[in-house]
């Protein structure tokens, strides 16, 4: 249901059931826990839930999601492709790159793959993705800001 990283992900099967929407957030841990238990609770009451894939920090959600790999994203929901090379073109960009970024994309449950005749196609199996990100004064930190200083 949720990943935080890599390590966590995985490739579900063709068949597969996924939510309509993917969050995606940028939460403290014990926020991010809160949040997990909440939606395990309303999944077992049979309600469907959004998958959320969490990043503790801002920064690493910037990092994994850069503009490029946010444009495979959107053409992914738009239209699965034939392949990874099929969807290089579409995107005018060098396949090695794009091979690169649809496996991070992959690694974090964003991207999925479906297996057919040996080969793996790539697609977004979400109607709607958010994406949220927090941002939280450090601790220890002055409450003015530079410009009222």
């Amino acid at each position: 249901m949720t990943t935080n990283s890599p390590d966590n992900a995985h490739t579900p099967p063709n068949d597969a059931e996924h939510p309509a929407t993917l969050r995606i957030t940028s939460k403290p841990f014990d926020e991010h826990k809160k949040s997990v238990l909440d939606r395990a609770e309303r999944w077992e009451d049979g309600e469907e839930v959004p998958h959320v894939v969490n990043f503790q920090d801002a920064s690493r959600l910037q990092r994994v999601l850069t503009p490029r790999r946010l444009e495979i994203v959107r053409s992914l929901m738009n239209e699965p492709a034939e392949s990874i090379r099929n969807l290089a073109d579409r995107l005018d960009r060098d396949i090695r790159q794009v091979h690169d970024d649809v496996q991070i994309l992959n690694e974090y449950g964003i991207v999925h793959f479906r297996e057919e005749g040996g080969a793996k196609k790539p697609y977004v199996p979400y109607d709607t993705i958010k994406i949220e990100v927090e941002l939280n004064k450090s601790v220890g930190e002055s409450s003015e800001s530079p410009a009222s200083a």
